[in-house]
């Protein structure tokens, strides 16, 4: 779209005024503390100003001086209403900015800077209607939401969709996520496609990062879900725009969200960097939400769970048959008790339910009462004494039914949290029921892993209980296919992993390449090099981590000595190199040490590893690498130890589907 001309870059936010035709028009500008991002809004006076005119609400974004993302159309459309948006004026601005410090229970970095610059713009239109847009600037994106007063002509709101476009300046290369439809678990694989290349019936989940030439990277997600529908995009009329679509409610498909005024839709949110390692980096999801509602957080810890799913009824050599039994539990138990590892996660089938065999998830339980095959105050008995704290699983309509009764229960037994699965849904009911669960446990002292889930909105700022969730393929596909590869493993940190933790459920110790690989469900195989497994303890962000594997598989390997004493929160992290699709490498801070995992898609390949992060002195590096043959015999590793400083440079060489794991600490440091 042809542009007017612009000067005079301010970095406080003004009304900035485009010179057209022989006259000014008004356009609010909002830009980041360092100068560096720009988001310019045109009301509909300014729109009619452009060539060729419009009476749209717009928005575009610059970075570094360079157009980002071009002018998008703005508006929400009510059921008997016109569209809000088009045809709307500026009647005030309402400048701010903030910049504070805050600490996080568990996360990517301990602590977290919120600064921005902002406006809230209240518009009307001729018919007296009223609108406002909220923008926040940051250093790492820019992000707007919609908030509708309470007035006469719009009091009770039956939301039918959002007109908001998404238009690239250029014909960006994207990674999208393609979904069957609404209700989705997320599940699949990342492609690569131009925008122009999008098939309109194609519907894209969040968040969908995109490269633009010549211009920066730019990720497209949102923040603050709240009595709302989560977004989806779909390619638009425009052959470099897409647009947002809204899960649509479950009892009235042709709304989106039914509320009361005032609402305020959660933030659309476009993070942006130079590289798409800084978009790893950037917390402004969470800085998109509000503060946490738990006051005592103490109880709120990360950590590593032994867990007996993935391996299915397997137990190598025990004297026992595995199930879901005392003995089985007990056996998980006394590995996680040995690791250090401070949960154990029992699966789906301990509660009480009518089930049609071990694989009817769906079956109702009553998650107060126990299958008659445990005995659940001896294994709490159990646990405590060895100094492990449970988990639990249910499906979501179980925990629906009973959680009222449960939690507390659960809260009285010691169980440390509830792993929830099967919503596929993200429709204003669903989203709404996530909140209630959250604010319920958090009563009683419980962390919550959502499984079959939607991907992360930053909740976790305020609900920090809320400790990880799936909404990805992960793991546990490899027991049915061969879709978790490495390559896929390459783009998770820079697509899925943008909106926040993924319990990915790494672990796997049966590494295989691809020619020897078979999927199946007992005594799953790992697709990739051991070494790239160990790196994936660094690269994949979750404050409740599992160990998947059997126990007996990590029975005598000193590999495990990695997962063992590898954290799952951190202080800091960096992205030092990667691409989607092909590699990355990533390194997470601990206290004074580093640990740093890289890892490589299907082509062998070396990268350098500076060091210049590291703190003065001497660093003992301790480093877990692909063997020569790894290639070919995926479990083979090498572990060498060597003194390092912030001058070193590494060289890390990866095999085919390879990786690299180092735990970095200063030389005087011993091992845990």
């Amino acid at each position: 779209m042809p542009r007017l001309s612009f000067s005079c870059l301010s970095v406080l936010l003004l009304a900035a005024h485009l010179c057209a035709q022989g006259t000014t028009v008004p356009r609010i500008k909002v830009v980041s503390p360092d100068g560096q991002i720009t988001l310019l809004l045109s009301d509909a006076k300014a729109s009619k100003a452009m060539d060729p005119p419009s009476d749209d609400l717009r928005y575009s974004v610059d970075f570094h001086g360079k157009w980002l993302m071009d002018e998008g159309v703005l508006g929400l459309k009510f059921e008997g209403q016109p569209a809000l948006g088009p045809g709307m004026r500026q009647v005030r601005v309402t400048t701010g900015q903030a910049d504070a410090t805050y600490a996080i229970p568990v996360g990517k970095t301990s602590t977290v800077r919120d600064h921005y610059n902002s406006a809230l713009v209240d518009l009307e239109d001729d018919s007296g209607r009223k609108l406002s847009v909220e923008i926040r600037a940051f250093d790492d994106g820019v992000a707007f939401r919609y908030i509708v007063p309470d007035q006469a002509a719009l009091h009770r709101l039956r939301l039918e969709r959002e007109l908001t476009e998404f238009r690239y300046i250029k014909d960006a290369t994207l990674y999208p996520l393609l979904l069957e439809g609404f209700q989705s678990s997320y599940e699949d694989e990342y492609q690569q496609r131009k925008v122009s290349g999008l098939h309109r019936d194609w519907l894209v989940g969040l968040p969908l990062l995109a490269e633009i030439p010549g211009a920066g990277w730019v990720a497209i997600t949102e923040a603050d879900i709240d009595n709302y529908a989560g977004m989806y995009l779909r390619k638009a009329d425009s052959a470099l725009a897409i647009h947002a679509e809204l899960s649509p409610r479950v009892d009235q498909p042709t709304i989106a969200v039914e509320a009361d005024a005032p609402l305020t839709t959660p933030w659309r949110v476009l993070m942006i960097g130079d590289a798409p390692g800084r978009l790893v980096e950037s917390n402004i999801v969470l800085n998109l939400n509000p503060p946490s509602q738990i006051r005592d957080t103490s109880w709120i810890r990360a950590g590593k769970s032994a867990w007996d799913w993935w391996s299915g009824p397997a137990a190598p050599g025990a004297d026992f048959k595995p199930g879901m039994n005392n003995a089985t539990m007990k056996h998980y138990i006394d590995f996680a008790s040995s690791a250090g590892l401070p949960y154990m996660l029992i699966d789906a089938g301990w509660a009480l339910a009518d089930r049609k065999g071990p694989q009817d998830y769906a079956a109702l339980a009553d998650i107060t009462q126990v299958t008659p095959e445990i005995d659940m105050p001896e294994l709490l008995r159990y646990a405590k004494a060895k100094h492990v704290k449970l988990w639990l699983w249910s499906h979501w309509t179980s925990v629906d039914k009973y959680m009222d009764r449960a939690f507390p229960l659960f809260e009285q037994w010691g169980i440390a949290g509830v792993k929830i699965d099967f919503m596929n849904r993200d429709d204003q009911q669903m989203v709404d029921w996530y909140r209630r669960v959250l604010e319920l446990a958090a009563a009683h002292h419980l962390m919550i892993d959502y499984h079959g889930a939607y991907k992360p909105d930053g909740i976790r700022r305020t609900y920090p209980n809320l400790m990880t969730r799936e909404g990805v393929m992960g793991k546990e596909y490899l027991k049915w296919s061969a879709r978790t590869t490495p390559a896929h493993n390459t783009t998770l940190p820079f697509t899925r992993m943008l909106a926040g933790p993924l319990d990915y459920t790494p672990g796997a110790f049966l590494n295989s390449n691809r020619e020897n690989f078979v999927s199946r469900n007992v005594e799953p195989m790992g697709l990739g090099t051991r070494a790239h497994e160990l790196a994936l303890y660094v690269i994949l962000e979750s404050p409740l981590q599992m160990v998947a594997d059997s126990p007996e598989h990590y029975k005598g390997q000193h590999d495990f000595e990695f997962i063992r004493q590898v954290p799952a929160t951190w202080d800091e992290v960096r992205v030092l190199d990667g691409r989607p699709m092909q590699n990355i490498t990533l390194a997470r801070r601990s206290g004074k040490d580093w640990y740093i995992g890289s890892i490589t898609n299907w082509d062998a390949r070396t990268v350098e590893v500076p060091l210049s992060f590291l703190g003065e002195g001497k660093y003992t590096a301790e480093i877990y690498a692909d063997a020569s043959d790894a290639a070919t015999n995926a479990t083979h590793t090498t572990f060498t130890t060597q003194t390092v400083d912030r001058a070193t440079v590494l060289d890390v060489r990866m095999v085919s589907g390879g990786g690299n794991a180092m735990w970095i600490h200063p030389a005087s440091a011993a091992k845990p």
